[in-house]
């Protein structure tokens, strides 16, 4: 059998159980049998040996007999229990109890490993269904000997099955399993441009995948490198250097997926050192392998995933500022993608130790939610402004099983070649990809081999502008699917504009009756005292507002266009009235007896400043410049006072810029943001269909629901 139809028959399980387990809980039957019985056929050549050498060894007196059984099975991992599967089912009625007792042989490590599905529940559950032996016997009868199902297409059946899982759970997208093709992509781009050094004589590289699920971008990584790229068994492309020493490195945080990843490293790697390297827990709040950097590091975090259960733990590293690994920022709280790229980050090895580079897949939002000073934006700043950005690969949709979103590859390095230093590169390869013979879940497409490497060629290339031809709607044109911009051009700064404000005063009917709803009058009238002090307190109050209504409709009925001059006929008609307005009443009046007036002369404060208008206040996004920018007295840019000069004046002659709002990192007037509004770059315009040739639809449209309705009603169409 291939491994679609393995995949297919150990599925075929969910039929048994049906009726006992619910379609969201076949993973805790399917997954450790799966993984029990391929650890049985691993080691059925060398069970034999493993008990005698225990025997032996016992006899001897011998007390820690773990080095010596790893030796004699072949793996860093054994099995003591005098069981396998054939066994088991020879032995029925103490099927359960003899299972319990072939789990419980393994070795630490590997029971370890087993503890994570929580499996002794599910095989009472099974017993008590009387469903054990029919599941056992229907695993049995799959051969999963490595001689039958090598190492990377056992790997490819176990992440099938848990896209099965996630499917029947309606999963998170990114959640556990990346699609082969995306993997294969992800691993080229990743490694692009440091073949020369791989190559190197006894070159030792340590990878790292922070959201490791089954461990399938680790182990593709390695095979990339020491075996080369195969499909179907067949090699499209050589080995990088099949000497090449590979440590594998990981964390992950479902239960489930972790033991799927750590046992299949034991079985890949006889030493059991990539295994070992496996650490389980939250990455985010618990980070495994602090203080440790790596040479490659790559990543599928899930989308839109919230980050409320590594809250604290994550706030409380971001206050330590640089010492921790979320200095830059801290995205919100309903999305954790960046903090991924951040833990990444911190893990990098420095530049003078020879640097790293990443490969991240994400959705769009990381490009270009959050305004500037938010936590993304300050994340995007933090990114380009240490120049490790290299380049964003923009991926076709309908690629991932459980969604249709666009996602991005963004890949970034500490040791850009000189060329690239202070540059982007961003990808258009939205149409790169072939539609799949059949549909798995929302994944309709499939990026090929030879699709991959083209785009590893644009990467390679490095050209502003580059162009393939693309088929659209049946139709092929050359299109531009490579830009190199500087990184100075994804950041602006955020300023805020402000207008003065003109008021006109007039004691109108309408206006005088708005006097009563503002609050500053109506606490006249109120008192926080209680009694009779507060009593008298309140009709104290009652009575100024009988007198301040009197003295208001004694003000001049006309328009007057000028603040001062209107608080100066106040003033002396309360004067006249002697009533002595207190400064809310006084505000009060102002607010109801006054209008919006672009005509009336400008309100200003005590010191003669120009007062804003809230409600005409703006902001204007400044593009940052590529070289200096000076400022002037007030911390203003020349760029911002350019733009301003160039872009607002002209139109709105008395605007100001707000100084008071100003950078907490460089302290100059604006609020520095970046966004990558990739669609941007790559936007191709579509001319409307002529209107007469929407017209002629129509009529077509109309010409067929006529006749349609002629049919149903029996009568004939009017000409």
């Amino acid at each position: 059998m291939n491994h679609s139809e393995i995949v297919s028959f150990l599925w075929s399980v969910a039929d048994l159980i049906r009726d006992t387990f619910r379609r969201g809980h076949y993973q805790d039957v399917i997954l450790p049998l799966t993984v029990l019985r391929r650890l049985d056929c691993v080691l059925a050549d060398t069970k034999e040996a493993v008990l005698k050498r225990q025997a032996q060894l016992k006899g001897k007196g011998l007390e820690d007999l773990d080095a010596q059984l790893r030796r004699a099975s072949g793996f860093a991992f054994y099995n003591t229990s005098r069981y396998d599967f054939e066994k088991l089912l020879a032995d029925a009625p103490h099927l359960a109890a003899n299972l319990r007792n072939y789990i419980a042989g393994f070795s630490p490590n590997m029971r370890e490993v087993l503890e994570k599905f929580d499996f002794d529940n599910t095989i009472s559950k099974l017993d008590e269904a009387g469903l054990l032996f029919k599941v056992l016997e229907r695993f049995k009868n799959v051969d999963l000997h490595p001689d039958r199902i090598d190492n990377p297409t056992m790997g490819t059946i176990f992440e099938e099955l848990i896209r099965k899982f996630n499917e029947a759970l309606n999963e998170n997208p990114g959640e556990h399993f990346t699609p082969r093709d995306v993997v294969h992509l992800m691993v080229d781009l990743m490694l692009a441009g440091d073949e020369d050094r791989i190559r190197r004589k006894g070159i030792v590289c340590a990878v790292y995948d922070p959201c490791c699920g089954s461990g399938g971008m680790l182990m593709i990584t390695k095979e990339h490198v020491t075996i080369g790229l195969r499909k179907n068994g067949e090699a499209l492309r050589r080995a990088i250097n099949p000497n090449a020493e590979i440590h594998l490195f990981g964390q992950e945080v479902n239960p489930e997926t972790w033991a799927v990843s750590k046992s299949d490293l034991f079985m890949k790697d006889p030493t059991g050192r990539d295994a070992d390297n496996i650490a389980f827990g939250s990455t985010l709040s618990n980070d495994r392998h602090s203080g440790r950097g790596f040479d490659y590091l790559i990543a599928n975090p899930p989308y839109g995933k919230d980050w409320k259960r590594d809250e604290e733990a994550v706030r409380a590293e971001h206050e330590r500022g640089a010492s921790g690994r979320f200095a830059p920022g801290l995205p919100r709280i309903s999305d954790g993608q960046l903090l991924f790229l951040l833990h990444m980050l911190a893990h990098a090895k420095a530049p003078k130790e020879g640097g790293s580079r990443i490969a991240i897949i994400m959705n769009g939002s990381p490009l270009f939610t959050g305004d500037a000073g938010s936590g993304e934006s300050e994340i995007r700043r933090f990114i380009l402004e240490h120049d490790l950005l290299e380049a964003l690969i923009a991926l076709p949709e309908q690629l991932f099983y459980n969604t249709g979103i666009a996602t991005y590859v963004w890949v970034v390095t500490n040791r850009k070649t000189p060329a690239r230093t202070g540059k982007v590169q961003l990808i258009d390869a939205s149409a790169f990809w072939v539609p799949m013979r059949k549909s798995l879940g929302d994944k309709r497409r499939e990026i090929p081999p030879d699709r991959a490497q083209d785009i590893v060629k644009i990467l390679a290339d490095f050209r502003d502008g580059d162009t393939r031809r693309i088929a659209k709607d049946g139709k092929e044109e050359e299109v531009v699917v490579s830009g190199v911009f500087p990184t100075t051009h994804f950041g602006f700064r955020k300023i805020t504009v402000e207008r003065p404000l003109r008021l006109n005063f007039q004691a109108t009917p309408e206006r005088l009756a708005r006097l009563d709803g503002e609050k500053g009058f109506q606490a006249l009238a109120q008192s926080k005292k209680k009694g009779a002090a507060g009593a008298r307190e309140q009709a104290e109050g009652r009575a100024l507002q009988d007198a301040i209504r009197t003295l208001v409709r004694t003000l001049p009925g006309s328009v007057l266009r000028d603040r001062d001059e209107f608080e100066r006929v106040l003033d002396a008609a309360a004067s006249k009235a002697r009533v002595t307005l207190p400064a809310p009443a006084r505000k009060a009046i102002l607010s109801a007896l006054s209008e919006r007036d672009e005509t009336a002369a400008i309100c200003r404060d005590k010191d003669g400043t120009p007062e804003p208008e809230p409600e005409l206040r703006d902001t204007e996004s400044v593009p940052l410049p590529a070289g200096d920018d000076p400022v002037d007295a007030d911390g203003v840019p020349a760029s911002v006072r350019a733009f301003v000069d160039r872009e607002v004046r002209p139109h709105v002659p008395d605007a100001w810029i707000d100084t008071s709002k100003r950078d907490e990192k460089d302290g100059r007037v604006g609020l520095i943001g970046y966004e990558i509004n990739f669609n941007r770059y790559f936007y191709r315009y579509t001319p409307p269909r002529a209107l007469e040739e929407i017209e002629a639809d129509i009529r077509a449209i109309e010409g067929d629901i006529v006749r349609m309705l002629a049919e149903v009603t029996g009568t004939a169409p009017a000409k």
